[in-house]
């Protein structure tokens, strides 16, 4: 099989699953407040059911890997994602609509956990930077793909758009799903070589994701709400994330694939220090750099830290992604319910879930500069 294949399968796997099952949501945040399906502290608190969620798929997708084998197992998680988004297209209330972004979440966890080692482990060793930059990309495609189908499927209405993302996530899994990767077991650990700690990475990376929670649920409802856009415009913000977020990972696996991923690490950092800071600026133009800088560091640090899996592990880097996408969804679905809380409590303030994003993107920076070269 040529090398690409099986990283366009990884990249259809992120763009459905993690690009539209999980992001598509953050454009239809404001249209659900709106058309009074949810309020906001009820839209914050979705996004973290979806963050649980996706910790739960990411503990789970290896093991299910195990039993079923990775084929399988990516089938299992696309099918999960375009139920969920079908089963929301009914109002059901608070927590049916918690239950199935859940599940969506889980969906996402297990094709995060699932695509990215599976994929590097199915290309030579050559192309892994790129491959992985591909496949991590995936994320912003499908940011970007929301950003473009949400306003036009609101049209119809909230239960036409729910439904319209479940056909895109059926339209993608048709396609790439002749090429999953099929690797080889994974040593399990014990066997062979031990499985490094990569404390500092792993540290930096949950810090990171910690950091982003803020833009990944809130950044539409700041355009629409917070800065007076039309729910359009807070849908192109979007767009402007995900643009971003292919830049970021493309250059991401290119660079670390060039000086290593925890040398590369910090730089993504810096981006996403920058970000934070612009969304907190009272002026709506801020966000046409808050957006595509948050998207280029928040998602592009992924494809820079699966890098630096495969560096510091070899052939147990699934098992240190595995801890690294863990700790990061623990990272983001603990923030996320704060940041719920902290919304509701201070009467809906963007700056109060913005500033503490900043905070906690600067920990990430200082965590990833101690952590660059070892």
């Amino acid at each position: 099989m040529k090398w690409w294949r099986p990283a366009v399968a990884g990249w259809g796997a992120i763009c459905a699953s993690i690009g539209l099952a999980r992001f598509a949501y953050v454009p239809l945040f404001p249209a659900m407040v709106a058309a009074g399906w949810v309020d906001g502290g009820g839209g914050g608190l979705l996004g973290a059911a979806n963050l649980a969620g996706y910790l739960a798929g990411v503990l789970a997708g290896r093991g299910l890997a195990r039993r079923v084998g990775v084929p399988r197992a990516l089938d299992a998680g696309m099918a999960l994602a375009a139920l969920s988004f079908a089963a929301c297209a009914v109002q059901g209330g608070l927590a049916w609509f918690c239950l199935w972004r859940a599940l969506a979440g889980v969906a996402g966890g297990f094709l995060m956990a699932l695509s990215g080692p599976s994929v590097q482990a199915s290309v030579p060793a050559e192309a892994r930077g790129l491959a992985g930059g591909m496949v991590m990309a995936g994320a912003g495609t499908g940011v970007m793909l929301a950003g473009l189908l949400v306003p036009l499927l609101l049209q119809g209405g909230l239960a036409v758009a729910w439904l319209g993302l479940s056909v895109a996530v059926l339209a993608i899994w048709l396609a790439v799903r002749p090429w999953w990767p099929n690797p080889a077991a994974v040593p399990a650990p014990g066997v062979g070589e031990a499985v490094p700690r990569a404390v500092r990475l792993l540290l930096a990376y949950g810090l990171s994701g910690a950091g982003m929670v803020a833009p990944m649920v809130y950044l539409a409802d700041l355009a629409v709400r917070g800065r007076g856009l039309a729910v359009m415009s807070g849908s192109l913000v979007w767009v402007l994330f995900g643009a971003g977020a292919v830049a970021g990972t493309l250059l991401g696996g290119r660079i670390a694939g060039r000086i290593g991923g925890r040398r590369a690490l910090p730089a993504w950092m810096v981006v996403q220090v920058a970000a934070l800071s612009a969304a907190l600026v009272p002026w709506w133009p801020a966000l046409l750099l808050a957006a595509p800088l948050g998207g280029f560091a928040g998602v592009g640090a992924t494809a820079v830290t699966l890098a630096a899996a495969r560096e510091v592990a070899g052939v147990q880097a699934t098992i240190v992604w595995v801890r690294a996408t863990a700790g990061y969804a623990i990272a983001q679905a603990g923030t996320a319910f704060a940041l719920a809380a902290l919304f509701a409590a201070t009467a809906e303030s963007h700056a109060a879930v913005f500033g503490a994003g900043l905070a906690l993107s600067v920990a990430a920076l200082l965590v990833a500069w101690m952590g660059r070269k070892g």
